[in-house]
């Protein structure tokens, strides 16, 4: 079985009615099809995939690009995901156990087991892990980049924009300009963009992450054509590695799209 007919004939949760139907319902006819599986809706890369696409949105529409979202989690907790990033709660379902992960053989991430910890102790251990990137590969160095800034990556916050990442003060985007100027991401952009998510988890903790079990399971990106043929995928292979080119990660679209 191919990946298109085995999404097309899975069924989940989605957020907006709590319906249970193929996660490709609604969008058979779209020229583009873009389906991301997603780790916890709790994780770095599910919020920061999220902020990507909805910075392009407009974008995206006029390609005609349709996408569908399944992530690990609830209800409850895709709901809070939506409300707080503004992905679109029709385009979101939930997969409580990562069992489509599983089918799609994505990474699970570090499994190492200790005596006597449940399975969220060790999920919880191995995620530590790898965030200190081991097992992990290429989070130490996107880590980094978030603090160090990238030239060949876009302004990610708008100089007039009001960014809250407790524990910081309340800054607005014009501050950035002392780290290095405009028009690129900056030093410390990314990583108080990624602060202020970590701030929403942390502090909805129980909420976004229902079965802390599934923590280090990692996700994949599938790109397909109005036939359902597979254009193009990234299957994640570490915590902050959710597109090839983390510059810029919906490049490949733009790629694919024209190449086509």
């Amino acid at each position: 079985m191919n990946t298109y007919t085995l999404l097309s004939q899975t069924e989940r949760q989605r957020v907006s009615d709590g319906v249970v139907t193929s996660i490709l319902s609604g969008c058979e006819s779209s020229p583009w099809k873009l389906v991301l599986i997603w780790p916890q809706l709790g994780d770095f890369d599910s919020l920061e995939y999220a902020w990507w696409l909805q910075r392009e949105a407009e974008q995206l529409q006029a390609q005609g690009i349709a996408i569908r979202a399944i992530g690990i989690g609830d209800q409850t907790s895709g709901q809070k995901f939506c409300d707080y990033t503004g992905f679109p709660a029709d385009f979101l379902f939930v997969d409580p156990s990562a069992e489509l992960h599983q089918t799609l053989n994505l990474y699970s991430g570090l499994s190492l087991k200790l005596p006597g910890f449940s399975p969220s102790m060790n999920a919880g251990l191995n995620l530590m892990l790898m965030c200190a990137g081991i097992g992990s590969s290429g989070t130490l160095a996107e880590v980094f980049r978030g603090y160090q800034g990238d030239k060949n990556a876009p302004q990610l916050i708008g100089d007039e924009e009001i960014i809250q990442a407790p524990p910081l003060p309340t800054l607005k985007g014009s501050f950035f300009k002392w780290a290095g100027g405009s028009g690129f991401q900056r030093p410390f952009e990314l990583a108080t963009l990624r602060l202020r998510n970590m701030s929403e988890v942390l502090s909805h903790w129980k909420t976004y992450i229902p079965n802390a079990a599934y923590l280090t399971q990692r996700g994949g990106t599938f790109l397909f054509n109005k036939q359902g043929e597979l254009l193009y995928e990234h299957r994640d292979r570490g915590i902050l590695g959710f597109a090839a080119n983390m510059s810029y990660p919906l490049s490949f679209l733009t790629k694919v799209t024209l190449k086509y």
